[in-house]
């Protein structure tokens, strides 16, 4: 079984981070959602520049198999997303309401709450992050100093979508926390 399946259309530098904490991951393009040839997983990673046109072109199967992403999510998957890297985007193929603003900048952020997820990082502080979320029906759990969103989370049935604009590398233990929460599903 694969830990995690990783949406993008050629290698990235992303995929060596998870075999450095030895979990297994597997790229995928958007075209193999659905099919019977894909192996379950326990979550399925979109990486930064998602929706931009310059860095790939995985938006249109996101977009035509939201259907097969929301009933992976209901069954126990993980759904990690980043910034899409565009200057607005709602996540219409999500099975929540959820916007995103554009806006690179680094800024102190901030715990709202305690929360497993927040380990995204090793340390909260100054980061980097590539925008903010906006009509979040979800828990936010990062903000900038603004208060603006820069990750959420929604369960949804027994699994959970977390999506964030933190443009770092997320780290070993969020991976680790992330594949351990999430049963193995059906892309």
């Amino acid at each position: 079984m694969t830990d995690v399946m990783l949406l993008w259309d050629n290698p990235l530098l992303f995929e060596k981070l998870f075999a450095e904490h030895g979990i297994k991951c597997q790229r995928i393009s958007a075209e193999s959602i659905g099919t019977p040839f894909l192996p379950p997983c326990r979550c399925l990673v979109i990486p930064t520049g998602f929706a931009n046109q310059n860095y790939t072109k995985i938006l249109k199967g996101l977009v035509r198999n939201k259907k097969q992403i929301a009933k992976f999510v209901e069954k126990g998957g993980t759904l990690l997303i980043f910034g899409p890297m565009v200057d607005g985007h709602e996540f219409n193929w999500l099975p929540m309401e959820l916007k995103y603003v554009q806006k690179q900048m680094s800024a102190d952020v901030v715990k709202t709450d305690k929360h497993n997820i927040q380990c995204i990082v090793d340390e909260l502080g100054q980061l980097e992050f590539d925008g903010y979320f906006t009509d979040v029906q979800g828990e936010v759990l990062l903000t900038d100093k603004d208060r603006n969103a820069l990750m959420v989370s929604k369960k949804i049935g027994e699994g959970m979508i977390i999506a964030t604009t933190i443009h770092e590398f997320p780290s070993g233990n969020f991976l680790k926390w992330m594949v351990e929460r999430s049963k193995s599903a059906r892309l």
